[in-house]
């Protein structure tokens, strides 16, 4: 889902429902100028359902929209407050947006110098076995075998590391490590938790149920874990936030404290740990784009000197011996 774009059509659709559009015209609307063909394609059924007489709550559970968006819009519905809400969720999502913008900057600016630096890596070792090393009329023999592997050394390693970072963006478990194991990644998912509990919460969505979606939203994550336990504790008894909740892995003890820091108004303190973390998150995410580029850079400079200066040094070698003669 492309967040901007969703955060956009909240916020166009909360207007024109304050404007006294009805509901399913407003979506019929606004999905004539989307993009995304799969959300547009439930939008407009959700409207189709509507246009039906069929209720808010029962249509938007049928139709594949991200839990927490679907939990809201039933929430605004019962309030009668759905323009509020919706421009909730569009925050909400924007927020997203802005912060995965420059976590997916921090990872692409490094990927395209790693794929750069392997052709390049390769074209080198070929120029120089293939073309240089023959050229020179004092060589009449084949390259020593210690020079050959030091010229395609380079590109082999260069490999592995594009092999092994394609494997980690696209496995999901290799993905939800480095989403608790990176800390920019790390204060970005936390952020987006107390978020999404300061929503449910804020609408009058009782604390288990919160916790229960986004329970089921983190999946078999670390923080999913932790959350089942953190509602386990809630059944037991224990109501305040700073008794259920306890520090593990996935949430620090700071996390804890900036929520129960809130005391009776939860929403609050889920608020005050979200704008936090995404402040840490926007500033780890910008100290790393900036200096992503120029050390991937550095780096590659490193690497053609390593390359290159092992033929170099052979020649020195042999052009000092024929001068000595």
């Amino acid at each position: 889902m492309k967040y901007d774009e969703f955060a956009f059509f909240n916020q166009q659709l909360a207007g024109m429902l304050r404007d006294g559009i009805p509901l399913e015209g407003a979506l019929q609307k606004l999905c004539a100028e989307m993009q995304n063909d799969a959300l547009r394609n439930e939008l407009q059924l959700l409207a189709t359902d509507l246009s039906r007489g069929l209720p808010l709550a029962e249509a938007v559970q049928r139709r594949s929209l991200p839990e927490l968006y679907r939990c809201l819009l039933t929430v605004g519905a019962q309030s009668n407050d759905l323009p509020g809400v919706l421009t909730l969720v569009a925050d909400h999502y924007q927020r997203r947006y802005t912060i995965w913008t420059k976590l997916k900057g921090m990872l692409t600016y490094p990927l395209i110098v790693l794929i750069a630096s392997l052709l390049l890596s390769i074209m080198l070792a070929y120029v120089l076995e293939k073309l240089v090393w023959p050229s020179m009329a004092i060589f009449n023999s084949q390259m020593p075998p210690g020079v050959q592997v030091a010229l395609w050394f380079p590109p082999l390693v260069l490999g592995v590391l594009l092999v092994a970072t394609a494997l980690l963006l696209t496995i999901p478990k290799a993905r939800q490590f480095l989403r608790w194991h990176v800390p920019a990644f790390r204060e970005s998912s936390l952020a987006q938790i107390a978020a999404a509990l300061a929503l449910l919460v804020r609408q009058g969505v009782p604390l288990d149920q919160a916790l229960a979606l986004v329970e089921r939203m983190e999946g078999g994550s670390t923080a999913g874990a932790e959350i089942s336990r953190w509602r386990q504790r809630l059944a037991a008894g224990h109501a305040k936030f700073s008794e259920l909740a306890q520090s593990g892995h996935a949430f620090p003890p700071l996390f804890i404290w900036l929520v129960a820091h809130g005391r009776e108004d939860l929403g609050a303190g889920f608020q005050n740990a979200a704008d936090i973390y995404h402040s840490r998150a926007t500033h780890q995410a910008d100290i790393l784009l900036y200096s992503a580029l120029p050390c991937s850079v550095l780096a590659l400079g490193l690497l053609i000197v390593m390359q290159v200066q092992p033929v170099f040094h052979s020649l020195t070698q042999v052009m000092n011996m024929l001068g000595s003669e």
